[in-house]
């Protein structure tokens, strides 16, 4: 079963110094018994006085990674996103962006999450142009190393169905994908976004509202679309973290495990 446990679920013990990668990847593997890391950008830099990117700490969670024989199923990055209005600050994120791409490939990272940006729900034709043209060339430098890149729905236009379809449309690359955090869109089309982006979901954020009030309908619903990915759990509460992930991945894996073996 692919299942995989979000870093940014410890985001408070993270914002407390108690909490880096490595005691993340510890976690992970020994705690809770899993295969896969799910890393955020935050923790991966937590501690640092350099870049998450820099040489010297990947070689060092590389090395983590492989001891405890730990997949990288998604790095998701916050601070890189695509679209912003100063075109230096585009520039800036581009730049930023090209060194998370390839710490993600030297992580072995399965997939990966670069956020759209922007403001409001929409984006101008302008916008979704320069945005599809920047994940399109993410894209061919995933699919070059062999994991898929995309935005997750998560702030912004990000948030707007339609949104998320134009710019899928017009991307158009095998390894491009959407982290589809299940049950997060703008009001009123949280049914109709997760429908829709099913099929193209690389990735899942399944956070404690959804675990606890419909989880076993959207596990189907992926799972009819094909889904093959992880299973991510995420918390958010910054709160008892280890207990309250405790409990949403089991309620995640006997979900998952019950209705896999339904179909």
């Amino acid at each position: 079963m692919k299942i995989s446990i979000a870093s940014y679920s410890f985001h408070g013990l993270t914002g407390q110094g108690m909490m880096d990668i490595f005691g993340y990847l510890e976690t992970v593997k020994y705690r809770y018994r899993l295969d896969a890391a799910d890393v955020w950008s935050g923790t991966l830099a937590a501690g640092l006085t350099v870049p998450a990117y820099e040489a010297e700490h990947l070689k060092r969670v590389k090395e983590a990674l492989d001891e405890r024989e730990l997949v990288v199923a998604n790095y998701h990055v916050d601070g890189v996103h695509v679209w912003e209005d100063d075109p230096a600050k585009r520039e800036h994120n581009y730049r930023e962006a090209l060194a998370h791409l390839a710490a993600g490939a030297f992580l072995g990272a399965q997939t990966m999450r670069i956020d759209m940006g922007g403001a409001g729900d929409t984006f101008t034709d302008e916008q979704l142009a320069f945005v599809a043209g920047r994940y399109r060339e993410y894209a061919q430098f995933a699919a070059d190393h062999g994991f898929t890149v995309g935005p997750e729905t998560h702030w912004g236009p990000s948030l707007n169905p339609a949104t998320q379809q134009a710019v899928y449309d017009a991307v158009n690359h095998p390894g491009y994908g959407v982290l589809l955090h299940i049950g997060h869109w703008i009001e009123g089309h949280e049914e109709a976004g997760d429908a829709m982006a099913a099929p193209w979901a690389n990735h899942t954020h399944v956070d404690a509202r959804i675990t606890r009030t419909c989880l076993e309908k959207k596990v189907r619903l992926l799972l009819d679309a094909g889904y093959d990915g992880y299973w991510g759990v995420e918390h958010h509460s910054a709160q008892r973290e280890y207990a309250e992930v405790e409990w949403q991945l089991a309620a995640v894996k006997r979900c998952v495990g019950r209705v896999a073996s339904d179909m």
